[in-house]
């Protein structure tokens, strides 16, 4: 009986041994005739994360503009050595390409013939950029220069400081401004359909970039000092303060969110990303502030090709602003969350919020 037991003990354990061999040799034949992981993105060149969009991406505000892009044979896009592309930090992101330009709409980001200041579709410079560059991050930033025509919207604003009428420039906005921000919608949608395509046809799957959109931070607020609701700084009425800093910039976030949700890009939230640091809001201590306030160049007065742009860089976020934008793109950039939005940090910092 005892014998019985050690035979049937020997040849459980050599079934068993049988088994793991099987399995190790079958099991690594079939592991090696299996795709392996991808190893980022394909082609050849650093690492890169790219921006494309309109001013609040290209540095409008942060100054030392590239001199191709400030005036030059008519460009005036601004591209600026301050952007936060240039100030994100991504592990093992050495090259940072900045294609946005100031004032651009959709239809310049996307594929086609529109441009911006002379310069050509976005998306086609993408094209060439991933020829030389593995393209691991994508950034875009636009849509408020398409129906919305947000910059246009603050000039009205700014307008209505000087009228005596009770009406500030929020009254007529209440009544189209969402409808203004649902015809952006599907102009956005293509654009970033457009990055994708460009991306997909140089042999790229989504796993092997990040692909983010942003929205905008309200570059004025209540509670700016008296003495700066002026032309010392910040000539808006009370009024319209309150609503470009509330459902002015909150509707433009939830139309740019939907835009994220419909492309497959992830969604960073800056409608807060400005609170407590908006122009003027500093009083005497302009540092605190991330926004540039009235800005007049008055050499540019003096030269005609340069005199209707002399107020170009008036509430766009300044080079303190684009920091601490990049501050909070690098931390969300590290995380897996789909969206997450900019909020308050600790010493003047911005933290990425998951969810938004």
């Amino acid at each position: 009986m005892r014998r019985f037991r050690w035979w049937w003990g020997a040849l459980v354990l050599a079934c068993v041994a049988l088994l793991i061999a099987s399995f190790v040799l079958f099991g690594a034949e079939s592991l090696r005739g299996r795709p392996q992981p991808r190893q980022g993105p394909p082609g050849t060149g650093p690492l890169t994360v790219v921006a494309l969009g309109d001013s609040t991406v290209s540095g409008e505000g942060a100054g030392d503009y590239t001199p191709d892009t400030d005036g030059r044979n008519g460009d005036w896009c601004h591209r600026s050595p301050n952007a936060f592309v240039q100030k994100v930090r991504i592990p093992g992101v050495t090259a940072r390409v900045n294609l946005a330009c100031s004032g651009a709409p959709s239809a310049q980001v996307a594929l086609g013939g529109a441009d911006q200041w002379g310069e050509r579709s976005q998306a086609a410079r993408l094209a060439e950029v991933v020829k030389n560059h593995r393209v691991s991050v994508v950034v875009i930033g636009v849509g408020a220069n398409d129906d919305p025509k947000f910059s246009a919207q603050v000039n009205t604003c700014f307008q209505a400081w000087f009228s005596s009428g009770p009406a500030g420039c929020n009254v007529p906005l209440r009544e189209t401004w969402k409808s203004k921000v649902d015809a952006m919608v599907p102009k956005v949608v293509n654009a970033v359909g457009d990055v994708k395509k460009v991306l997909a046809q140089a042999g790229y799957v989504p796993s092997d970039y990040q692909l983010v959109l942003q929205s905008y931070a309200a570059p004025v607020g209540p509670g700016i000092p008296a003495d700066l609701q002026s032309l010392n700084g910040c000539p808006f009425r009370t009024d319209d303060l309150d609503w470009i800093a509330g459902p002015g910039i909150s509707t433009l976030s939830t139309g740019l969110r939907q835009v994220a949700t419909q492309s497959g890009a992830r969604f960073l939230d800056l409608a807060q990303a400005g609170k407590q640091h908006e122009a003027c809001s500093g009083g005497a201590d302009q540092a605190k502030e991330w926004f540039t306030r009235l800005t007049l160049h008055l050499d540019d007065l003096t030269h005609l090709d340069r005199a209707t742009h002399a107020l170009q860089e008036s509430f766009h976020p300044n080079a303190a602003g684009h920091a601490a934008i990049a501050g909070c793109l690098s931390e969300f950039l590290a995380t897996r969350d789909a969206a997450a939005a900019c909020v308050d940090g600790p010493g003047d910092t911005l933290n990425a919020k998951p969810g938004g």
